[in-house]
């Protein structure tokens, strides 16, 4: 790994370009940078929404189950 020193992507604005592209688009271009990405929609978006959703479903189960029970 470099540790800081001389960069050929850098020099050759590998690095500048890759930047641009993944701002442009939206999407990240590293691995880390998507994995977070993705888990920040699901966390904040797409899982609440889904458990917001499912609880009425949950609870009327519960309660239609309660009520063959007794």
């Amino acid at each position: 790994m470099n540790r800081g020193g001389f960069s050929w992507k850098r020099l050759l604005g590998v690095s500048r370009a890759k930047s641009n592209i993944s701002r442009k688009i939206g999407i990240p271009l590293t691995k880390s940078g998507r994995n977070q990405k993705v888990g920040g929609i699901v966390t904040k978006g797409c899982l609440g929404i889904l458990a917001v959703m499912s609880l009425p479903l949950f609870l009327m189960i519960l309660i239609i189950m309660f009520k063959f029970t007794t």
